[in-house]
């Protein structure tokens, strides 16, 4: 997995028996064990795990002290044998210094110790009573159990195989922190932060904490993992809950339940590939990194997962919690887009290509919101149905249905004759069933939306989606352009999902018109119907489910995922919905009509951005339209 990125991480909660550190090194063994097991490859515990937070004035005695280091003395004996790498929280004694640190530690090695920076001594803080802080540190290696250790807060661990793979720490009041060492530890190549902590708990904290931690994480573009001790510490003043949480690039992909007695351990995949890919791709991010006198240290960090703890959203465009909420910002994005550009030309009346599919209802919904916006009539929305060989009834009347619902000005304007004149024109059959055909059909359609625009003094609003797009699933100069386009970023899972709410919002009349939509296949119709007048040409039967194409673009383009990984992904996503020589052979036909249509992408006109990814040449994607994929096709095909 570490092929692909994935690496396991997981923070241990240990059940703690305060002030007694060979009890705790027991205890933890127990779990490190656990976690080993688990295909673990790196863990964390909190704060002190070691001897508890709320030692007081006992780490002012030798006793507490030189058991902790006996105690670590049993760790390591006891884990020698285990392929994982372990952080684990205790004081360090260093010249005249007590230090609060977390010890890391590999196959019964200590690889080094990163003491905690900011020491708090504020409202239930008093830790610099007896902690120092590193910033105080004059030393760069302290004896232990001996051994001579790199002790700094500028460590970094990095994977020996895959440079991605790099990890820091910071403990505790670090995070809390104006300018978090983990910023640094970031900058300076770390893809992964654990923390170490001691929050103990009040009213209303976890939700700052959790919010805390998710900024860190998306604002450093890392992955981090945050253990926090549990309620066995004293409970004299505070409580603790034992908080656990990782997240990845903002995003909580795991959490404990708080306030256990027992000991609990949590762990995820993450995905490092991603992070530096998204770091790559921002320039303000790498534009900042600098080199900060930091000392790495090299590590086998180990690939034991068999199968992905983690799962992926087969439908990554639609948005899992607060969909009504989302759906309704897009849909004000794409209005008010449209506003700005029909106030910009003088209030100018709009014209649309109905169909009675899916794109050109949500375009023809939007340019109603937007009318709504600007107060005005519905009648300046000049609706342009054109029956073609291909049309069925049950589009035709949908098409019709909408526009007067919606009190729109509806023209009707077959396509048939002049498509057949210009078969005769330039010498093609009409029994002719190639490309040809169904271009003039498209071409057609285009040509009268444009002149009916001179005419009224109109736009020709674009009713094409992202994924016709990313697919060249369009015909150049037909319906790939227009005068402004509204659905240009948004994919055809998503369109779906947008009308449906859209019905779901309206008067029964109209949520029967757009619920016949909805259920209507897709197709372009410019292919005729069969015998019994039903649609024969039906798009995913050509070029594939929009499921996989969808889930191949996001991933694609939303992290720059190799198209191998890229399969990998679909395989686990997809298992149970498509074989996979089927999900090999829709991906070889994304590549294929991503790399060769790209001189469509190039051309398209203005229209706006809603989510991360937008296939405009003046933005989000400048590729070549000669680009190579034959390696790409070969890799697959040993896979």
């Amino acid at each position: 997995m570490k092929e692909y990125g994935f690496i396991r991480v997981g923070a241990i909660v240990n059940k703690l028996e305060l002030a007694s550190p060979i009890d705790n090194a027991k205890e933890i063994v127990k779990m490190l064990r656990k976690a080993d097991n688990e295909g673990i490859a790196i863990v964390t515990t909190p704060e002190l795990s070691l001897t508890g937070y709320t030692c007081g004035d006992l780490f002012l005695q030798d006793e507490l002290l030189n058991t902790s280091e006996n105690a670590l003395d049993f760790i390591l004996k006891e884990t020698k044998d285990l392929d994982i790498i372990s952080i684990i929280g205790m004081p360090i004694r260093c010249n005249n210094q007590l230090l609060n640190c977390a010890v890391v530690i590999e196959k019964g090695n200590i690889l080094g110790i990163v003491p905690k920076t900011y020491i708090p001594n504020y409202s239930e803080f008093y830790e610099k009573r007896w902690f120092t802080s590193s910033l105080d540190l004059r030393v760069n290696e302290v004896k232990l159990l001996g051994r001579t250790i790199p002790i700094s807060s500028k460590l970094l661990f990095k994977d020996k195989q895959r440079s991605e793979i790099t990890f820091g720490i910071e403990i505790c009041e670090d995070l809390w922190v104006v300018f978090p060492p983990s910023n640094n530890h970031c900058l300076n190549g770390a893809t992964i932060i654990f923390n170490l902590s001691s929050s103990n708990e009040i009213v209303g904290k976890d939700n700052y904490r959790r919010n805390l931690v998710s900024m860190q994480s998306a604002k450093t573009i890392s992955a981090y993992i945050y253990a926090s001790s549990g309620i066995m510490e004293s409970t004299s003043d505070l409580v603790f809950g034992g908080s656990s949480l990782i997240y990845e690039n903002g995003k909580l992909l795991k959490d404990n339940k708080r306030f256990e007695i027992e000991s609990n351990l949590i762990y995820t995949d993450i995905d490092v590939l991603n992070l530096v890919n998204e770091r790559r791709r921002n320039s303000s991010y790498t534009s900042s990194v600098y080199n900060n006198d930091y000392k790495i240290i090299d590590v086998e960090v180990s690939d034991k997962i068999k199968k992905l703890e983690r799962t992926y959203k087969m439908y990554p465009f639609i948005p899992i919690n607060d969909k009504n909420k989302r759906f309704e910002e897009i849909l004000e994005i794409q209005s008010s887009a449209l506003a700005r550009r029909i106030i910009h030309l003088n209030n100018t009346k709009c014209v649309i290509g109905i169909s009675g599919g899916l794109d050109s209802t949500l375009a023809f919904l939007v340019i109603v919101r937007t009318f709504l916006k600007l107060n005005r009539d519905n009648k300046d929305i000049i609706c342009v149905t054109m029956p073609g060989f291909g049309t069925t009834d049950r589009t035709y009347k949908n098409a019709i249905n909408l526009v007067k619902e919606y009190g729109a000005t509806l023209k009707e304007i077959s396509i048939k004759e002049a498509s057949l004149l210009h078969m005769k024109n330039i010498g093609l059959d009409p029994n002719d069933r190639s490309v040809t055909y169904e271009n003039i059909g498209a071409r057609e359609r285009t040509e009268i939306l444009m002149n009916i625009a001179n005419m009224v003094g109109g736009i020709v609003i674009g009713t094409g989606d992202l994924s016709e797009l990313a697919l060249g699933w369009c015909t150049y100069n037909g319906d790939h352009m227009s005068m402004y386009s509204v659905n240009c970023s948004i994919p055809k899972t998503l369109v779906r999902h947008l009308v449906e709410y859209c019905k779901d919002n309206s008067t029964d009349k109209r949520k029967k018109i757009l619920t016949d939509i909805l259920d209507t296949p897709i197709s372009p119709e410019l292919l005729p119907p069969d015998e019994s007048g039903n649609i024969l040409q039906k798009t995913e039967s050509i070029i594939g489910p929009y499921v996989l194409h969808d889930f191949f673009l996001y991933h694609l383009l939303r992290y720059g995922n190799s198209f191998k990984k890229i399969y990998f992904l679909a395989k686990e996503t997809f298992k149970d919905s498509f074989t996979r020589t089927d999900i090999k052979k829709w991906l070889k036909v994304f590549i294929k009509r991503f790399y060769t249509q790209q001189f469509k992408r190039n051309a398209v006109p203005d229209g706006i951005k809603v989510g991360t990814i937008s296939l405009s040449p003046r933005g989000d994607l400048r590729m070549p339209s000669e680009a190579s994929f034959k390696e790409i096709l070969e890799e697959l095909d040993k896979i």
